[in-house]
């Protein structure tokens, strides 16, 4: 096939970043780092690498990061054509699976991974003079990495090794503190005005959005039919890109090439996509593949459907997802950029403008939400710390689970000091997979099937209308005659021409170490599991296709799909639901498959717990792998204190039942525990450990029975004897009356509290004081029928004063109980008189 032609860059054309180039040469010949601040369009990246390159500034080599394959390669030729040169000779590239460079390349155009690949094979960088990280803005993870690997090599190893960070809408001054304050260089750009038309209101909710993007486009058409030109429209992904193309068609355009523009097409294809044509406009229909870094000639018109797709991973499910979300400011701005490179131009976002003030600034950074595997094991390989020169430090949690799963696949180890990597995990950096699949192939000794697998799954999908059965996707990449011959499902063929041969030349690579085989003749089934040791799942009980997986999270998959009726199965893509995720591909495994795989990890475990669900302890033997139940049988050997602590599992989850006796004497506690030291009492600290309750539940087996239960007893034991008696002394749990009666005190509120009726309290001069405080006792003075007549916190002023008043009112309604005019001398008393008296 014969790839159309780029028109190069005129090296006559004056081109905005020209203009600050000798800026760019002078900071880096007084500070050997530099930030280029320049907007879309400015010529950053073909301008800067060839003056650097001529300025005679640089011994070795220049290496220039792009993001992406199709952008390194368009550089590189740009920058050739410029020198009137083919690629290959002082201008190449540089990428996985594909080489052009000679003995007298100067500048290197490379993707992101390449550097880190050089990096840790050769810390110094031999030879190279010079790295330039183009397109920082997009924050990719291999870009963050690459930088901090680089700006660690340079303090320790190469002080004159030259680092340019260039960026479009980042913002500078964070990148010039983590390059120890390197000059800033902007450029302002070019000076063509872009014209935005806003939506005059905003999409209703029902509106689909490629309908509403599809009539925006033939609007914008229409509106820019006397510029002519490109218009180049910006989608989320390939799905809406075939869908908004169908919704075109039906418009009839006249003298229109409609044009898609994704990641997953052919590099031919993609140049086809962006290469002129002879007559008519082209409308390409683009993922952010287009927003930096690649030329497209003759973009007049931009229309932004104000969509991003990202990858986004839970630390919590241990599992990624893409999602769709608004675009942010920064990345329309890159978009709208592109409608100004050659001439004026229009800018057609899918929002109004009162919409476009709620967008977010900045899209986050990679390495915030990426999955951290990978980062993880480059680092241990490194021999690096979390501290390295990071722009966005790698969250935490996400890092932490990064690392429990190399453990497992054995690639880290524990050590005093952090973590080790071993060898195993040295041979899984040498790979160019995620660690998951490169601990497949290893394990499997680089079969054929094992690189089959590992290039399918790390690849889009190739039959995207299919089942999720992943058997049907190595059947296609197998044979893709005979396998249409069969099914009717879509297949992307270029798609499978890149699978086969990504697994050909992964197979080369592996050829090279000739580590032997841990395992041999594995199914696929098996291959994946060694992949995704935490993701085989054991069908619940009940109809619905739902399955608990051995990591021990939940899946799901749709009813009557082929594989909602297998027991067992392996989930290679979910989409990340915390809950329950949605499977979106998996393979089933067979029982006797998992054992003859992972025979020393399914053991017995004995198991003493509480179900919340039958609400009571259960004591059951069980054959597990991860938290999957192979095998269940009743344990009859649980001893007391088994069941005691799985009684305590369940009082944890339905909280404590509070008797009146265990109410009463938390209460007491409490009234005497400032400035006595006493346990603490509530319910939150006695939940915590439960020691002190422990050997009072050898008889509980249900929620009834702890529902049931006194924590009298208990909460004593927890005091201790010499407690309890400073508790009974300081907070007594009654009143003893005149008459030698028991009260009891109540110390459930502020201050402790007894009723009791007035003519039992005669005689008593003094007022009755509790706690460590001698606080006083209210006390409620009763009618001889049980009434409150008088609440009083000093006894004595009652019968001085207030007395005289309640005699007066109490004596006719109470004539037959005593109200002597002097209590203080009267006999205290709780009967009436006789009658007659």
């Amino acid at each position: 096939m014969t790839l159309p032609t780029l028109p190069p860059d005129d090296p006559g054309q004056t081109l905005p970043i020209d203009a600050v180039l000798s800026e760019v040469i002078k900071a880096l010949r007084e500070s050997g780092m530099v930030v280029v601040q320049a907007p879309p369009g400015a010529g950053k990246t073909t301008r800067v690498p060839l003056a650097l390159m001529q300025s005679g500034l640089v011994t070795g080599r220049i290496l220039m990061l792009e993001p992406r394959r199709l952008a390194a390669r368009a550089a590189a030729e740009r920058m050739a054509q410029t020198l009137g040169e083919g690629v290959g000779a002082r201008i190449g590239y540089r990428m996985r699976g594909e080489t052009n460079v000679g003995p007298n390349t100067v500048i290197e155009v490379v993707t992101e991974g390449i550097l880190t690949r050089m990096i840790q094979s050769d810390p110094q960088l031999s030879g190279v003079g010079a790295v330039i990280f183009d397109e920082f803005h997009e924050r990719s993870l291999n870009a963050d990495l690459g930088l901090a690997l680089t700006l660690e090599l340079r303090a320790a190893l190469r002080d004159e090794l030259l680092v340019v960070v260039m960026s479009a809408t980042l913002d500078a001054e964070p990148v010039s503190r983590l390059m120890g304050g390197a000059p800033m260089v902007t450029s302002t750009g070019r000076a063509y005005e872009v014209e935005t038309h806003y939506l005059s209101k905003p999409l209703p909710p029902t509106c689909r959005f490629e309908a509403a993007l599809s009539a925006l486009i033939v609007e914008a058409y229409w509106v820019s039919a006397h510029l002519g030109g490109t218009i180049l429209v910006f989608l989320p992904g390939e799905g809406e890109i075939h869908r908004a193309a169908a919704q075109l068609a039906a418009f009839n355009l006249t003298d229109v090439t409609i044009a898609p523009l994704f990641g997953a097409m052919t590099f031919g294809a993609q140049r086809q996509a962006i290469a002129p044509i002879a007559q008519g406009r082209k409308i390409i229909l683009a993922t952010s593949i287009a927003e930096t870094s690649l030329t497209i000639p003759d973009v007049r018109v931009v229309v932004d459907g104000g969509r991003a797709r990202r990858a986004r991973f839970d630390p919590n499910s241990g599992m990624a997802r893409l999602v769709t979300e608004k675009v942010t400011r920064a990345e329309a701005t890159q978009r709208k950029g592109r409608a100004g490179r050659v001439s004026a131009g229009l800018y057609f976002p899918l929002w109004t403008r009162g919409e476009e003030g709620a967008l977010a600034a900045f899209p986050p950074a990679e390495i915030e939400a990426a999955d951290l595997t990978g980062l993880a094991l480059e680092l241990a390989l490194w021999g690096g710390s979390d501290e390295m020169a990071f722009l966005t430090p790698p969250p935490s949690g996400a890092l932490a689970m990064a690392r429990s799963l190399l453990c497992d696949l054995g690639a880290l180890e524990k050590s005093p000091t952090g973590f080790r990597l071993t060898p195993h995990g040295r041979d899984l950096a040498g790979l160019p997979l995620h660690p998951r699949l490169a601990h497949m192939v290893i394990m499997a000794g680089g079969s054929d099937l094992a690189c089959l697998i590992a290039t399918l799954l790390a690849e889009r999908d190739p039959l995207p209308t299919a089942p999720p059965d992943l058997l049907l996707r190595i059947k296609a990449v197998q044979s893709p005659q005979s396998f249409q011959r069969d099914h009717s499902y879509d297949i992307a063929r270029p798609l499978l021409a890149r699978i086969q041969d990504e697994a050909g030349r992964l197979r080369k690579i592996f050829a090279k170490s000739m580590r032997k085989a841990e395992f041999s003749d594995l199914t696929a089934a098996q291959l994946v599991a060694l992949a995704y040791p935490d993701r085989v799942g054991l069908r619940r009980a009940g109809d619905a296709p739902r399955w608990i997986l051995s990591g021990g999270k939940g899946a799901l998959a749709l009813v009557g799909q082929p594989l909602s009726g297998a027991r067992l199965l392996v989930a290679t893509d979910l989409d990340g639901d915390r809950r329950e995720a949605k499977i979106r591909q998996a393979v089933q495994i067979s029982e006797a498959e998992l054992r003859a795989l992972y025979a020393s990890q399914i053991v017995w475990q004995d198991m003493c717990i509480w179900s919340r669900r039958e609400g009571r302890i259960l004591a059951r033997s069980q054959e597990r792998f991860g938290a999957l139940v192979l095998g269940d049988r009743p344990w009859t050997q649980a001893t007391p204190q088994d069941l005691a602590k799985a009684a305590f599992e369940g009082l944890q989850l339905i909280g404590l039942t509070w008797s009146a006796p265990a109410q009463r004497l938390a209460a007491r506690v409490r009234h005497c525990a400032e400035g006595v030291l006493l346990p603490n009492l509530s319910e939150v600290a006695l939940l915590v450990d439960g020691g002190w309750i422990l050997p009072f539940l050898d008889k509980v087996r249900t929620e009834s029975d702890l529902r049931a239960l006194d924590l009298t007893p208990a909460l004593k034991a927890l005091l201790g004897y010499e407690a309890m008696a400073l508790i009974d002394r300081l907070a007594p749990p009654h009143f003893e009356t005149p008459l030698g009666r028991r009260v009891p005190i109540d110390y459930n509120d502020d201050l402790p509290a007894i009723e009791v009726k007035l003519q039992e309290m005669f005689g008593l001069a003094t007022h009755p004081c509790t706690g460590p405080n001698k606080a006083p006792i209210r006390i409620t003075l009763l009618s001889p029928a049980g009434a409150p007549l008088q609440v009083t916190r000093d006894l004595p002023q009652f019968w001085a004063s207030s007395y005289a008043d309640v005699r007066r009112d109490m004596r006719g309604r109470y004539p037959r109980h005593p109200w002597p005019e002097d209590p203080l001398a009267a006999t205290p008393t709780t009967r009436a008189k006789p009658r007659g008296t």
